[in-house]
């Protein structure tokens, strides 16, 4: 089962991810696509590492996403990619703008996907539009990149102060 978790910070959306990973029964894979680039992003990874049970592995790819993924498309792992907005984040600021390789690479390869895997992102398109160019370009490949996943999941739940709300898919 392909699934797509979105919701605003501190929303939920992570700890709903986690359950729905333990409740898969099956080998759980934990990618990571945060950098750490000052000590405030440090904190943040530790807590999200702790609230996590130590047994998954983690993988940590910002960048290349998809081949990061390919490694584990078998039926017996279920795989948490936390989070995709990090991931833009990290492509639109690499030194070489690889973002819609690296997009259409995930998209292409969530076709045949053969393991569970459950997305986690930032729903970012629910206020004002922003001011600067890259701030914009941001909010809009996230939109973007949400509904091209959306049409691909099985599930999509948006989830707000804890509370899931199922958007597509059989109910939690």
């Amino acid at each position: 089962m392909k699934q797509l978790i979105l919701g605003g910070v501190r929303s939920g959306k992570s700890a709903l991810a986690e359950q729905l990973c333990r409740d898969s029964e099956k080998q759980v894979i934990y990618v990571a696509t945060a950098t750490a680039g000052d000590d405030e992003m440090t904190r943040r990874i530790a807590r999200h590492r702790a609230d996590r049970p130590g047994q998954w592995p983690t993988i940590e790819e910002p960048i290349a996403l998809a081949q990061a993924l390919t490694r584990y498309n078998d039926e017996k792992y279920c795989l948490m990619v936390d989070c995709l907005t990090l991931w833009l984040t990290n492509n639109l600021l690499a030194e070489v703008d690889c973002w819609q390789q690296q997009k259409q690479a995930l998209l292409a390869l969530l076709q045949d996907f053969k393991g569970d895997i459950i997305f986690v992102s930032n729903e970012v398109g629910l206020g004002i539009v922003p001011l600067g160019e890259l701030s914009r370009r941001f909010s809009d490949e996230a939109g973007w990149l949400h509904q091209a996943l959306a049409k691909q999941c099985h599930r999509v739940i948006f989830v707000v102060a804890g509370l899931p709300q199922v958007f597509k898919g059989e109910a939690l």
